[in-house]
């Protein structure tokens, strides 16, 4: 089989997935995926910095009893996690509303095309 025969969809039932990258449908949904989880990582990573910083650099801060043996640094590390399941559920809601219909729209397309 040639090299020309190999990559080509009719010959294997396959389909031409630049094209499918390159279509409006696509890039789109790319572009809702990336909108969501540029911001997003970027947020987590600076409330992430600056609690490593406090921890590093401002020990009579962290240090700071709220209540009984609790601490300001255990209250933000304890956030930490918290914060984590927040984008989890964010992200969550975020894909059912944004990223679910228009994947599984791309996907019918994609399958539907299939004889």
């Amino acid at each position: 089989m040639s090299t020309s025969e190999q990559h080509n969809p009719d010959t294997q039932g396959a389909h031409n997935w630049v094209e499918v990258q390159e279509s409006a449908d696509f890039k789109e949904l790319r572009r809702r995926l990336r909108n969501f989880v540029f911001p997003m990582a970027g947020l987590f990573l600076a409330w992430y910095l600056l609690y490593v910083l406090l921890a590093d650099y401002a020990h009579g801060f962290m240090s700071t009893k709220v209540f009984g043996n609790i601490n300001v640094g255990l209250i933000l590390g304890l956030l930490q996690f918290v914060s984590t399941f927040a984008i989890t559920t964010l992200y969550v809601r975020h894909a059912n509303k944004n990223l679910d219909p228009k994947a599984e729209k791309l996907r019918g397309e994609i399958e539907g095309g299939r004889a």
